[in-house]
């Protein structure tokens, strides 16, 4: 069971994410995986802020930052400045309600 950041990035090493996880999670495990379709796929019809957060990170990933710009607008988010990776952390770690 994924309940921090430790054990959400040491699920990485999975075939699949925890099927206990919600989509935004999901997303940004694929998205960790280097699968930004399948990521992108399940997060770009979710209405959540928290699907949005991802939504704009993958676009930052994708280096479209006017549609990532849009989706930080939706997420209720500041658009991004530090590197993808510490992004990365900074989702997960609020999602899974978690520093570490």
């Amino acid at each position: 069971m994924v309940v921090n950041v430790a054990a959400f990035i040491a699920s990485l090493d999975g075939a699949a994410p925890a099927p206990e996880l919600n989509a935004p999670l999901a997303g940004l495990w694929w998205a960790a995986k280097g699968d930004w379709d399948r990521a992108h796929k399940i997060v770009q019809d979710e209405s959540s802020r928290e699907a949005a957060w991802v939504h704009a990170y993958l676009h930052r990933v994708e280096g479209d930052l006017g549609n990532a710009g849009y989706w930080y607008r939706q997420a209720g988010q500041p658009t991004a400045k530090d590197s993808l990776e510490a992004e990365w952390q900074r989702i997960a770690a609020t999602l899974l309600g978690s520093k570490t």
